[in-house]
């Protein structure tokens, strides 16, 4: 394998043309250079230079040979800095999961803020489901993830964002999708519901039940979602109702959102890490716990 200070000697002298003046531009002396070339050439077991007693000229092998060691040290140096700015915390890549409501509110606006302040950091994002969130970040496939409110697993910290409370979504022709004022949740015990498998997420599917229950009833689903995007989805195709948090409720033509009247459930945001979580997921957590605190999510329509 090249080593970076065989690339940069060769690269010096194929430039130049000339080992006096390579080694000059080196800051070293000419025999050690001239040797380290025919080093170079042994391994290779090809000529990369010819050489005659009043010029240096790259051989074909030579020529091709050059564009790669100037890849290869280009390459080096783009690592050395990103290595120093992920030390610091203003570069480097973050991998981050999110369920897929979060992606209408808060995540838009927390990662602006997060590009704003650190423009080189990349940035890979991909939808989970919260059960997947604290796997992904034990084995590292994730660095960070925002998530419906979930059990503490070890290994991992999370940190509350945002409480949010339930709303109705009712397709355009039920009868009470353009009523005026909260709805009475008992209201739309008759279904059919659209409802989400409990091993999705447990908390969030757990809360959607609490509700139900204190307005006196429990769902009988008729059709079954795998996030709350997809609840919605169902709803919009007029399959039935269902309950989803406030923070999701962009805004969808054929789904009225409508406000609960005596519903006290929430549902938490959260971000999450894992334990010791590195400068760049912490600058995540606290961009996003700082806007979450200042800003609410859109109003239902």
């Amino acid at each position: 394998m090249v080593e970076i200070r065989q690339a940069r000697y060769f690269v010096a002298v194929a430039e130049e043309l000339h080992f006096g003046r390579a080694a000059e531009r080196l800051q070293m002396s000419q025999p050690p250079l001239s040797q380290a070339i025919k080093q170079l050439e042994q391994r290779l077991g090809c000529e990369l230079l010819h050489r005659t007693q009043r010029s240096v000229a790259l051989s074909p092998a030579g020529a091709v040979f050059l564009d790669h060691c100037r890849t290869l040290i280009r390459y080096a140096e783009e690592a050395e800095a990103a290595a120093r700015q992920a030390a610091t915390g203003r570069g480097g890549r973050l991998s981050l999961g999110a369920v897929a409501s979060a992606f209408s509110w808060p995540l838009p606006l927390v990662l602006d803020r997060f590009h704003e302040a650190l423009p080189d950091v990349e940035i890979r994002t991909q939808e989970i489901d919260t059960h997947e969130a604290a796997a992904g970040l034990l084995d590292r496939s994730l660095d960070w993830a925002i998530v419906r409110q979930t059990a503490p697993v070890r290994g991992t910290m999370a940190t509350s964002l945002f409480a949010d409370r339930f709303v109705a979504a009712l397709p355009l022709r039920h009868p009470a999708a353009d009523a005026v004022g909260p709805l009475d949740l008992a209201d739309l015990a008759g279904g059919p519901w659209v409802w989400l498998h409990r091993h999705i997420s447990p908390d969030y599917h757990d809360a959607m039940a609490a509700i139900c229950r204190a307005a006196g009833f429990s769902p009988v689903p008729a059709h079954w979602a795998r996030s709350v995007t997809s609840q919605i989805s169902m709803v919009e195709c007029g399959l039935g109702v269902t309950v989803v948090p406030a923070a999701a409720s962009a805004s969808r033509p054929a789904v009225r959102f409508r406000p609960l009247r005596h519903a006290t459930a929430t549902i938490e945001l959260t971000a999450m890490t894992r334990v010791g979580p590195g400068a760049l997921a912490e600058r995540l957590t606290a961009i996003a716990t700082q806007l979450t605190t200042t800003q609410a999510p859109p109003p239902p329509d």
